[in-house]
């Protein structure tokens, strides 16, 4: 892997659906720069600092949120003169959204009064009342001609079908729900999920037009469902629940037919790889340098060999572990909410063939699974807690990061640990490009970028610390 200089970023980067640029926020400054050479392209001052930034799907548009001031302000790549800037007023404005067309911009207020439609081509706008959420709660379909907004009134949850054309509702219905947490529409648009922890039934598949076509539930008491995923193929639903059991389901009869347990110790016989980070002391190869008797006469006793350089530095690399191995856990406190038990983090491969998830009471461990197979195909054991991973948008390759100066990185093929070669960058969170080419590392107050060079080769052990590899 190659990386760039450490650059300053206060607040949100991100790369462009074009894969061209990169737009990344300091201070109250948006600065556009070139995803090749990082060469500033645009700098656009805003009028408070950025909390956030976020590309319209065609590249062209990109709009900042300011939370110190109820505002959200949009910049033009193509027209650098022309501006837009969105105020609600009292109302404030909580989060803030493009819609697939990019030519429009979702405003949801403060305390969810009220979801506003503002549209870049003439200054219309249009109001939906008490959106259930201010930054979830609204999903588009992958044409981008609906969307579906979650709406609470007297108590109950609804679900708005909107136009993108028009933006008119072209219809509501009711949900049996008690407290609606999450929807998405299905890859194909035929569906719509919906899931709720406090329901009997955790899961609910509606059609557009308000049918229920199926109800799931995992299990009868305790809390449920805490994250759902759709495969990119759009024949699978991952469930994660608080039971630290992931669970997948067919979009023909919505059946499970995978369970996937978290357990605290591996037996064999498992086909499974464990990958364990540990530390591995630098060895200096000394065995073809000759020093002369005269010269080692001279320095014996008067400079004596640091004890640091006589053990060396150490680095990190992957072991493979034996069967059995019994992997770190934390107990959860039973007198607190929310607590950090079942599936926290999922994620589906681009050819849908893995899955990853990380169970939140064992948050050192990376569990990846073989749904062709269904079963578990490797474990990664990391020394810190896992901050966040990704999949490569082009193929099965993982990458994740602990707060640590080393990067992480999976494929079929094995596993490696790559040393970030700038001095004092910690990695708290990291994106891809679309084309997967690239790699944005954000540490706490600066960033660079990474270009991927290839995938993990064929290897004889199937771990690697990152320097035989790249």
């Amino acid at each position: 892997m190659e990386f760039t200089d450490a650059y300053k970023q206060t607040g949100s980067c991100c790369f462009s659906p074009n894969s061209r640029y990169l737009a990344v926020a300091v201070d109250y400054r948006l600065v556009i720069r070139d995803v090749v050479s990082l060469k500033v392209i645009q700098l656009y001052s805003c009028v408070d600092k950025i909390s956030f930034i976020e590309w319209a799907l065609d590249s062209e548009y990109i709009l900042c949120g300011l939370h110190k001031r109820p505002v959200v302000q949009a910049w033009s790549l193509t027209q650098p003169e022309w501006t837009c800037k969105i105020d609600e007023g009292p109302a404030g404005i909580a989060y803030a959204r493009w819609s697939p067309d990019s030519r429009h911009i979702l405003t949801t207020s403060e305390f969810q009064v009220r979801l506003t439609v503002w549209s870049l081509l003439n200054t219309a706008c249009v109001h939906v009342q008490w959106p259930k959420h201010a930054s979830k709660g609204v999903s588009f379909t992958q044409d981008g001609k609906f969307a579906a907004v979650c709406t609470r009134r007297d108590c109950k949850d609804y679900i708005n079908l909107l136009s993108c054309h028009t933006w008119e509702i072209m219809g509501t219905f009711a949900v049996d729900t008690i407290d609606l947490a999450g929807i998405e529409w299905s890859p194909d648009d035929s569906s719509i999920v919906i899931w709720d922890s406090l329901l009997e039934y955790k899961v609910l598949i509606y059609s557009p037009d308000g049918r229920c076509l199926f109800k799931y539930q995992a299990y009868e008491s305790g809390l449920g469902v805490k994250t759902v995923a759709w495969s990119p193929c759009g024949q699978f639903l991952a469930v994660g629940s608080f039971d630290q059991i992931l669970r997948a389901l067919n979009h023909l009869t919505w059946k499970t037919f995978a369970e996937f347990t978290h357990v605290t110790t591996i037996r064999s016989p498992c086909n499974a790889v464990v990958f364990k980070e540990v530390d591995e002391p630098l060895q200096l190869d000394m065995s073809e340098l000759y020093l002369s008797d005269n010269f080692l006469h001279n320095i014996q006793g008067n400079c004596p060999v640091p004890e640091s350089a006589a053990e060396g530095n150490t680095r990190v690399k992957y072991k493979v572990m034996d069967f059995p191995v019994s992997l770190p856990f934390q107990k959860p406190a039973p007198d607190k909410p929310n607590p950090k038990q079942g599936i926290g983090l999922l994620s589906w491969s681009n050819d849908s063939q893995y899955v990853f998830t990380r169970n939140d009471n064992m948050p050192t461990i990376l569990w990846i699974w073989d749904i062709r197979r269904l079963e578990l195909a490797t474990v990664l054991v990391q020394k810190d807690p896992i901050r966040t991973a990704a999949w490569d948008p082009t193929c099965p390759r993982l990458v994740l990061c602990t707060g640590s100066s080393q990067l992480y990185m999976w494929s079929p093929s094995g596993a490696c640990c790559v040393n970030i070669p700038l001095s004092n960058f910690v990695v708290c969170d990291m994106k891809w490009n679309s084309d997967g080419s690239c790699l944005l590392l954000k540490d706490r107050e600066s960033f660079c970028c990474s270009a991927v060079v290839s995938v993990l080769p064929e290897t004889s052990e199937g771990s690697s610390d990152g320097e035989d590899v790249y």
